[in-house]
This record gives structure tokens, sequence and C-alpha cells, in this order.
């Protein structure tokens, strides 16, 4: 497939020739994917002790405004989550009780809706 384009390859196929180099600086991020971009890892102040949260940037937004619509500071919002998380017999770690907490307000939030739109 040489002259094509493609990289050159050995007889199994792993490449011969660099990766190209990383565009510097980055291209702004593809709005269309931004619901699949990397987890973005985040510093974050709990009952006085600091911790690191890894989340999609899609949940980072979600928390930044779920916290807003409670007049919250995002840490505090973060804080009641965990509280909540070790409140069950078997706890996930805090990332995912974050994601679990968006999904189950957000579809609260439409189950509400359904219901006040059917009566």
């Amino acid at each position: 497939m040489a002259g094509e384009g493609a990289p050159d390859a050995d007889q199994n196929g792993a490449p011969t020739s660099p990766a190209p180099a990383a565009e510097y600086p980055p291209s702004p991020p593809d709005p269309a994917a931004a619901p699949y971009a990397p987890p973005v890892k985040r510093s974050v102040t709990i009952a006085g002790h600091q911790t690191a949260i890894s989340l999609e940037p899609l949940f980072w937004d979600a928390l930044r405004h779920a916290a807003a619509a409670r007049g919250l500071p995002v840490n505090a919002l973060i804080a009641r989550i965990d509280v909540e998380r070790m409140a069950v017999p078997h706890p996930p770690n805090l990332a995912s009780a974050i994601r679990c907490w968006l999904f189950q307000t957000l579809f609260a939030t439409f189950s509400d809706k359904d219901r006040n739109d059917s009566q």
C-alpha cells in the first residue's frame, strides 16, 4: 500500500516509519466530538481533604450546572454526593457516583416533566 499515504509497514503490518508529530498548537476541540472527549482530572476539596476526580467534560459541565441550580459551589455538591455514596452498602468510586447522581437527577427531571405534561 506504499504510495497511498499509508505509513510503510513490515511483513506483520507494524509501522516502520515514525508516526507523524502531534500538531502544535493543538486544534480547538471539535464540537461534534465533545460528548466523546476523554476524562479530565481535577482536584477538589471534600471535608478539608483534597482528592482528584476524573470526569469527561460533559459531566463536569453538567455538574457545574447542577451546582449553580442549587446555589452551591461545585465542591459542596460533590461533598453531598460523596455523603450519599458512602451511605450505601457497597459504595462505588466517587467519579461513578457523580455520573450516576447526574443521570438520576436528569432522569427525575424528565419524569417530573412527563407527569406534569400528562395532567
